[in-house]
């Protein structure tokens, strides 16, 4: 897997500081997909954007094509010999991921009937969602974004492990998180820069593990 890192580095010198960082939050995702466990992600604006490019990546083919079992795409056509068919052909494998700002009925629904809950949205899915060995990868450029920070509190009570993605300070997402890679930049599009290519760096890692 260090080849995908190593790759990543040369191509953008300056995360050369995250490397023992993306390596840490590679574990803990394959430890999370291997025990058949999921991840659940949220960031705001480009990083809520980011959230949901991540899950893109995992859920479906990325570089490979993770065609579905033999045995599974059996199943599909003695069920049904012609949608059984083209599901076996098209089906892709997934690692299970959630982007948490995806789902605008339950998020608007929840902000509108409850005291604070725009602040609060990302927390009660967690709370909903969440399980034990499942991980939550929040996405704040300044570390310091307050309904990631609440739907931290809320991963780490109930036994999640935590992923951070922030900018050089870190913030408070870098004091609580399992994991913290820091962006070395502080401007918020130059952060979210170099968070596109390591997430890229993991989800081919993780594609590589489980599908390869």
């Amino acid at each position: 897997m260090n080849k995908h890192i190593e790759l990543l580095i040369k191509r953008y010198p300056q995360l050369e500081p995250c490397k023992d960082s993306i390596w840490a939050a590679y574990e803990i995702l394959e430890e999370c997909f291997k025990n058949g466990n999921k991840l659940l992600l949220a960031g705001n604006g480009g990083s809520c954007a980011d959230a949901e490019h991540i899950v893109g990546e995992l859920m479906k083919g990325f570089k490979l094509p993770r065609k579905c079992s033999l045995e599974f795409a059996e199943k599909l056509r003695e069920l049904d010999p012609v949608r059984g068919e083209e599901l076996a052909q098209r089906l892709q494998g997934g690692l299970p991921a959630i982007a948490l700002d995806s789902h605008q009925g339950l998020s608007s629904a929840f902000i509108n009937d409850v005291e604070n809950g725009g602040l609060l949205a990302y927390a009660q899915q967690l709370y909903g969602y969440g399980k034990a060995g499942d991980v939550f990868w929040g996405i704040s450029t300044s570390g310091n974004s307050k309904n990631v920070m609440n739907a931290t509190v809320v991963a780490r009570a109930m036994g999640l492990k935590v992923i951070g993605m922030t900018g050089e300070k870190g913030g408070e997402l870098a004091k609580v998180a399992d994991v913290i890679i820091k962006a070395p930049e502080t401007e918020t599009y130059m952060v979210q820069e170099l968070h596109l290519p390591v997430y890229h760096c993991l989800c081919l890692m993780l594609e590589e593990k489980f599908f390869a």
